[in-house]
């Protein structure tokens, strides 16, 4: 544990250790529906908010964000509020390649989604591949699914025998540290098949808004809540 005392939040970053950030981005739809507004309304504003969290985590020096945009079981969602979250993406695919610094990964099943959709992901990541910054977007993921891709994988080369080192070098975020810290927006407290692998040891934070509404000030407070834990990884 540190004094964070009159610590500036990129201090507070620095000194707790903190370097990779996962988001389970919940609550737009219920936002938009409390506002009398269709669902596809939350998921627009969600989108403009997922900008600026992410600006801002690279800005306090956190060297990896991973937010979950889209998971596997999404695509039983309503097919209107499913096309409207995917226009949202592809518009900002055409985008996102300007965004300073940050390369862009897509883990989980891009290409499920359809061609289109897998080949402008994949196009992205190989235009801001080497960047400083990584960004990881969960689409049409599944924690589970992606343990078992990576045992599949490791079938193919012909292991013989496998170790949780062979797993984690053969997980979608492979080459990012786990994360240390997991927050999720929306007055829930389940992981929801998010990392299932890589949060074993990671710290959660769980706020009460909908992820409309959660601001950089809510990250410089579950950033100082995560820096004034003890972290022991099963030690004393």
């Amino acid at each position: 544990m540190i004094d964070l005392t009159g610590i500036p939040i990129g201090e507070v970053v620095k000194k707790s250790g903190l370097r990779h950030i996962a988001f389970i981005m919940d609550g737009n739809g219920r936002w938009a529906t409390a506002k009398g507004q269709p669902r596809e309304f939350g998921h627009r504003a969600g989108a403009a908010n997922f900008k600026t969290i992410v600006r801002y985590c690279k800005k306090i020096g956190i060297e990896c964000c991973t937010v979950y945009a889209f998971s596997t079981e999404n695509i039983k969602r309503p097919k209107r509020e499913v096309e409207a979250i995917m226009t949202l993406l592809i518009n900002y695919i055409a985008e996102a390649g300007d965004e300073r610094d940050i390369e862009f990964k897509f883990i989980g099943d891009a290409f499920g989604l359809g061609e289109n959709i897998g080949k402008k992901c994949a196009g992205l990541e190989k235009e801001t591949e080497g960047r400083p910054y990584r960004l990881n977007i969960a689409l049409n993921y599944g924690g589970r699914a992606e343990i078992v891709q990576a045992v599949n994988r490791l079938i193919l080369e012909k292991k013989q025998s496998i170790t949780e080192e062979d797993i984690s070098s053969h997980l979608y975020t492979a080459g990012c540290p786990e994360p240390d810290l997991i927050v999720r927006t929306g007055n829930e407290q389940r992981i929801s098949n998010f990392l299932t692998w890589q949060s074993t040891y990671s710290e959660f934070h769980f706020s009460p808004k909908m992820w409309p509404d959660y601001t950089t000030d809510d990250v410089d407070f579950a950033v100082r809540d995560f820096a004034g834990r003890g972290r022991r990884w099963g030690g004393v």
